[in-house]
Order: structure tokens, then C-alpha cells, then sequence
């Protein structure tokens, strides 16, 4: 059996597509602006899902971050492309997906030189069950409380992924932290 190829979505600089690559080889010390998406969960108890990174990552191996993120294949619709990697990466069935910074757009370049370039508009949704995660994705998860996460991002940046460092604050900043608020 011959293992799909996963593509990425190429952007223009003002968000239109202009061509695919192959996820497998796109991250690179020049990474092309290309479209994908971050997905912050949260349990029935409103804490929020962070993950760290499995250690054979090609970008930011190691590093705690957001629930999870992913790349829309060409031509996938976003819903479909962020159910498809809760259940690929989490084991995860997802309910109340809304997209919560549809402009969040980022570049950062991790310490072995890989660029992340990305518009990657950001979601939230709930999660119930238990999640099984895949070993090649997460080699950790915690359910934590918002305030807890804001404190532990403000503290050590550097021990979280980029994009989490920017979207945390942004997804709470007209937001109150109580602990039964869900985004």
C-alpha cells in the first residue's frame, strides 16, 4: 500500500492560493506562505488542552503548544481539514467548532533554522471522551486552567511553540478567565 502524499495550500502575500506543495519537504529555512489552521479544545470542565510536541517533529520538536494544529489539503474544506487531524493526532471527536481569529497570520523560525510561515486562522472547540493521541504527534497533554496557561506562557515563552505565545493572548484579550467561560 503506497502512503498518501499531504499537500499544503501555497499563498500569494494577500491570502490567495497559488499553487501545493508536499507537506513532507514545504518546511524548510525558506518556508513558502502557506495555509493552515490552530485548534485550541477545551473539556467539559472549560479547561483548555496544551500538548508538547513529539520529539521527532520536524519544527519545534519538544515544545508545549496549542491542542493542535494541521494544514487543509488542497481543495478540503477547514472544518473538515481540523475534524480530520483532532481525530488523526488526538483521537479526538470534536463538537462546537468556531473559528475565533480568522486573520491570525505568523512567521517564526525555530532554533535549528525551520521556518514556520503561515495564515492560520485560529478555532476553538469541546472535546468529551477520552483522547488517545498518536505517539508520532504528542508525547504529552495536559488539561489546564486559562489562567494557569497565561502565566506559564508570560513566564517562559521559550518553553511553548510561537504561535501559541501569540494566540493565547489574543483569544482571551476581551475574554474573562473564569473557569466555566468557554470560548
Amino acid at each position: 500500500m503506497t502512503a498518501t502524499r499531504e499537500e499544503v495550500v501555497l499563498l500569494a502575500d494577500d491570502g490567495t492560493p497559488v499553487g501545493v506543495a508536499d507537506k513532507a519537504t514545504v518546511h524548510t529555512a525558506d518556508t513558502p506562505l502557506h495555509l493552515a489552521f490552530s485548534c485550541h479544545l477545551f473539556d467539559g470542565d472549560g479547561r483548555i488542552l496544551v500538548t508538547r510536541r513529539a520529539l521527532g517533529k520536524r519544527t519545534w520538536p519538544g515544545v508545549w503548544t496549542n491542542s493542535f494544529c494541521g494544514h487543509p489539503g488542497p481543495g478540503e474544506a477547514m472544518e473538515d481539514a481540523v475534524a480530520r487531524r483532532a481525530q488523526d493526532e488526538l483521537g479526538a471527536t470534536i463538537d462546537n467548532l468556531t473559528v475565533v481569529l480568522p486573520d491570525f497570520r505568523y512567521r517564526a523560525v525555530d532554533a535549528g533554522g525551520i521556518v514556520e510561515n503561515e495564515i492560520c486562522p485560529v478555532y476553538t472547540a469541546t472535546v468529551s471522551g477520552e483522547l488517545t493521541p498518536a505517539a508520532s504527534e504528542v508525547v504529552e497533554w495536559e488539561w489546564v486552567d486559562a489562567r494557569t496557561l497565561l502565566a506559564a506562557v508570560d513566564a517562559t515563552p521559550w518553553a511553548f511553540s510561537p504561535w501559541l505565545t501569540l494566540q493565547l493572548p489574543a483569544l482571551y484579550a476581551d475574554r474573562s478567565l473564569e473557569a466555566s467561560d468557554q470560548l
